[in-house]
């Protein structure tokens, strides 16, 4: 399993041909006490660098981007 990360602290884990996106501890961080996520419904098709989600604290909220092309 190897794992990359973006400067905007997104990250894409890729096992075999299974890629698993999130938000770094320290984009936990920062963000506070999440309150609300956004996700996409599964199968939704993306292209490295679209928003696919967003995110919601009690600080800000933030557009999630994907690394990586895909679905």
């Amino acid at each position: 399993m190897s794992t990359y990360y973006t400067p905007a602290h997104e990250y894409c884990k890729v096992d075999g041909n299974i890629a698993t996106i999130g938000i770094t501890d320290f984009a936990q961080a920062a963000l506070g006490d999440i309150v609300f996520v956004d996700l996409p419904e599964p199968g939704d098709d993306f292209e490295a660098k679209d928003s696919f989600g967003s995110v919601e604290s009690v600080k800000a909220a933030s557009d999630v981007y994907a690394p990586v092309s895909g679905k």
